[in-house]
């Protein structure tokens, strides 16, 4: 998401002034602009390639099918049913930017017991506030291919958001996909792998919402760069880029981690802000309706990004459920495309009722499974809507005393304004600095040290002794001489390196800085904080040089040394001249460790084969245990076990031009993914191009062997699935539009300038008169069930495992330490569709062994992981052949695959030829 600020607009106020005064109740000019801006041929978007199409989907297929939502939704259908209209439209619009104390804040339902939803950032912690644990990023637990851990950081970061009163926390992220190698939030997701994607995102979700707070899966579909991801504002000025996707690489690729954090129980879908094949993707018809809610059989809520919404009817039709912030093309106006606009288009029928009480059910049962209690104080100082609470019997838990919200995203002061964009507001109490770290500082410190990703390690160079003379050069080896977190959402590049910039950051509690670490650990330590080589220096023999490196990237809003978000300026290169630095340091040092902070892959030709440098270490993002995390490793407390959740190329060449950043183009730019599947380790292996670093590469200190594979047939292969169930039943409300009296102004209602609200000036005038042109394909009759839903992330037999797989790891070194078992899978020779040579399919961690200790590690090949998608019957398929097998290779990375199965003869061996090239290193 974008966060915008008042001052950001403050030349458009200026420009604006009638709108920016006092605001009153009267709304009418505001309703006129929205209808202007509603009617308007502004959202009509450029062509896009041929065979690219953003085929319409309607109706929205309701919510309340799926058996494990039954209760959830029975319990929303008695309150939904009683609700007045202005309550239902209330919680499904945001009541504006900067209107309540968090990043997002829906209207309320008080008679209900449903107060101001609190929509909170981030993905690796709550942000804008204080108090809290600044996790390592999405792409550092990635780093660790530990699902344990993945789903630790979740319960943390849960907890922590309950404990802040946060109602919704807005992450975790499995897209972008890391398709482009310098796209700018990769550091958010996982890895450049769905499956990899699909692991870490769902045991998040499963984390976070065992604290009864709901977790946001984003951001769906295709943003795989930041620039011109946005509409201009005002929107129509230029269209947000639009991401061209293949129907088969969408569900093989880019939509197989949403599949799985739905299947997870997801209770909520951010959509993104790019067009998908040309629509607009907070009205894309096809990826809500038909892919979101029918096929993957989502049943909670799905709401736009920030300002990405850009009509009222036609979003509600395509099955957006959820506006946020709530505003329309400009914030701070008070003008918006639903609240009370989406009350003037219930009563006048253009939006079905229908769709309405679907939209408030999800959003209901979605937070029927959280605790709510609304206090006295929350009532007063967040409330929105109707007035009294004479309807208490909705039995939302509240005797498990869900906070409300207890700290401000907008002020760091204990009192401030209670609505800060409003003209004039009351001032309340901001923030309560509400402790809840907990020692969740151990999570953080176990994931940043597992995460640690060990390259290169020349004659066991490291560990190092703490007796090592030690000199260290590199600005990001310490903290921001201004503070950790000086720099507003982290939106530069000074001192260590803990998370990438934008709305995916929390504010540290602190930040352990590598130097202090290491300070601590050995004791004749020299540091030299410039990024420039210093002049002079004597080196003796048994000097040990640390170089510190990183590479930074971020959220579009902010510009950084250059790059816009994405690494535009400087490449896929280390910043602050980090690469002249190693090369000064290796011409002046015999021995040199390379320890380098980054969001992604970095090209290291300039130095990697120099024979000075004898180590190389990834420290990825590591939050705020950037240094014991480190030093854990460095001396040998632990051997290092991560592996890297992407490839690492000799050239950015190596990759595809089509995930090449796209330029600016007229009107709309486009972005077209005709490498299809092939990204990553997939297109390398394709064309037979060696990468410096394997996908999935990572040494260690010790040594495992694995043996005694076994393959075991679980479920006969068919080609299609079995049929899937038909759709059950959805609740069932009165079809009667309601009286225009229920968005009335209440009586004496002192409204806040600037709020949104549901109510309407005269809503008996309005009529069903007129008519209004509805989107191309809106039809009202039920589409025919897909057979490849049925259930939440699809048909449920694509879960059904296939295969086991076991091997026997054992630890043959000196040093205790954790194994990474992965299974890439290579389809039959006689497949008759093209395919990338192996793709991960599963993976799993050990515990941790000790010398001469094993471990029987199984794996589980479902039948989705072995299925095709194909775009003819719109299901999946096996390639079954009775000649040829499946191979099931074992390995660590995508190159070092020392075991191979077999699904037909059911033999596992090792000394097969590989099937793909091996790398410059590891």
């Amino acid at each position: 998401m974008a966060r915008v600020t008042f001052i950001s607009v403050l030349l458009l106020t200026l420009v604006s002034l009638g709108l920016a005064m006092v605001r009153t109740p009267n709304y009418a000019a505001d309703i006129k602009r929205a209808q202007q801006l509603q009617g308007s041929s502004k959202n009509k978007r450029n062509s896009v390639p041929a065979g690219y199409v953003a085929a319409p989907y309607y109706p929205t297929p309701p919510g309340g099918w799926v058996s494990n939502w039954t209760a959830a939704y029975a319990k929303a259908q008695k309150v939904v049913a009683n609700m007045t209209l202005a309550e239902k439209v209330n919680l499904t619009t945001g009541v504006g930017e900067d209107m309540g104390r968090c990043v997002g804040n829906t209207g309320s339902a008080l008679r209900f017991g449903i107060p101001n939803l609190c929509l909170q950032d981030s993905a690796l912690g709550v942000a804008d506030t204080d108090n809290v644990t600044a996790f390592p990023a999405g792409i550092t637990v990635g780093a660790t291919w530990s699902k344990a851990l993945a789903y630790a950081r979740g319960l943390a970061l849960g907890a922590e958001a309950r404990g802040k009163g946060v109602n919704i926390q807005l992450g975790p992220v499995v897209g972008p996909m890391g398709r482009k190698p310098r796209g700018g939030r990769n550091w958010e997701g996982f890895g450049a792998d769905p499956v990899l994607q699909a692991w870490g995102g769902a045991e998040t979700v499963k984390g976070i919402q065992a604290n009864g707070v709901i977790a946001t899966i984003k951001h769906f579909i295709g943003n795989e760069q930041e620039a011109y991801r946005m509409d201009i504002i005002p929107h129509g000025l230029m269209q947000a880029i639009s991401s061209n996707i293949d129907d088969r690489t969408l569900h093989e690729l880019y939509s197989w981690p949403f599949a799985e954090a739905i299947r997870a129980g997801v209770g909520a879908v951010m959509m993104s802000y790019n067009d998908v094949n040309g629509s607009a993707s907070s009205q894309n018809s096809m990826m809500i309706n038909g892919i979101l809610k029918d096929e993957f059989g989502f049943q909670g809520i799905v709401m736009c990004d920030w300002l990405a919404q850009i009509s009222g009817v036609g979003s509600a039709l395509a099955g957006l459920d959820m506006a946020m912030p709530g505003d329309g093309d400009i914030p701070f106006f008070g003008l918006a495309y639903w609240a009370y606009e989406l009350s003037t288009s219930v009563l006048n029928g253009t939006v079905p009722l229908s769709r309405l009480n679907d939209m408030v059910t999800r959003i209901v049962a979605t937070i029927s499974r959280v605790p709510l209690v609304l206090t006295s104080t929350h009532s007063k100082t967040l409330r929105r809507g109707m007035l009294t609470r004479d309807y208490q019997w909705y039995q939302l838990g509240q005797d498990q005393d869900y906070p409300p919200p207890n700290f401000s995203a907008n002020t760091a002061n204990p009192t401030g304004l209670c609505y800060p964009a409003a003209v004039f507001s009351p001032t309340c109490v901001t923030n309560e600095y509400v402790n809840v770290q907990a020692d969740h500082f151990k999570v953080a410190r176990n994931i940043s040290r597992e995460a640690i990703t060990l390259l290169k390690n020349i004659n066991n160079t490291l560990p190092l002794s703490t007796s090592a003379v030690l000199k260290i050069f590199g600005s990001d080896a310490e903290n921001n001489p201004a503070g950790p977190n000086a720099c507003s959402e982290r939106a530069c590049d000074t001192g260590v390196l803990g998370m990438g910039w934008g709305t995916g950051t929390a504010n540290y509690p602190y930040l352990d800085a590598p130097i202090d670490a290491i300070k601590r650990k050995a004791a004749n330590v020299t540091y030299y904080s410039s990024d420039s080589f210093p002049s002079g220096l004597t080196a003796t023999a048994s000097d040990i040089a640390i170089v510190f490196v990183n590479s930074d990237s971020g959220e579009n809003q902010d510009t950084v040394e250059g790059n816009d978000g994405d690494r535009s300026a400087s490449g896929l290169y280390t910043w602050h001249g980090g690469d002249a630095l190693v090369e000064a340091a290796a011409a002046k040092y015999a021995t040199v460790i390379v320890v380098i902070h980054t969001v992604g892959p970095i090209l290291v030709e300039n130095w990697i084969d120099l024979p000075s440098v004898k180590a190389v270490v990834f420290a990825h993002l590591p939050g705020q245990e950037a240094g014991d995390s480190l030093t854990d490793i460095l001396f040998g407390d632990y051997s290092p076990s991560g592996h890297l959740p992407y490839s690492i190329p000799v050239a950015e060449s190596d990759y595809p031009s089509s995930v090449s950043l796209v330029g600016f183009e007229f009107f709309q730019v486009q972005d077209t993914f005709s490498e299809g599947l092939y990204i990553d380790y997939r297109y390398l292996n394709k064309h037979s191009i060696a990468p410096r670093f394997a996908f999935g590469h990572g040494l260690s200190y010790t040594t495992f062997s694995r043996t005694s594979a076994t393959i075991t047939a679980v479920t006969p292969l068919s080609s299609t699935p079995p049929t899937r169930a038909s759709t059950g039943s959805t609740p069932v409300y009165s079809t009667a539009i309601p009286p225009a009296s229920e968005v009335a102004w209440p009586a004496g209602f002192n409204a806040i300038s600037r709020y949104l609200y549901p109510y309407l000036d005269d809503p008996q005038s309005i009529s069903s008169s007129g008519t209004f042109n509805y989107p191309t394909g809106y039809q009202t009759t039920p589409q025919p069930d897909p057979p490849a839903g049925g259930d939440q992330g699809g048909n449920p037999a694509l879960w059904d495992v296939m295969f086991t797989l076991s091997v026997n790891v054992t630890n043959t070194g000196k040093f205790a330490g954790k194994d990474v078992v992965m299974v890439f899978v290579q389809y039959p020779s006689d497949n008759p569709w093209d395919t990338p040579i192996i793709q991960l399919r599963a993976f799993e961690k050990t515990d941790t062994l000790a010398a001469g200790e094993g471990e029987v590690v199984t794996l589980q090949i479902t039948r989705k992981d072995l299925s095709i998608w194909d775009v003819v019957s719109q299901n999946w398929i096996i390639p079954v052949s009775s000649t040829a097998p499946f191979l099931f290779w074992i390995g660590d990375s995508s190159a070092n695959l020392t075991l191979a199965c077999e699904s037909l003869s059911g033999k596992c061996s090792d000394g097969r030829a590989l099937p793909v090239v091996a790398p410059k290193s590891g």
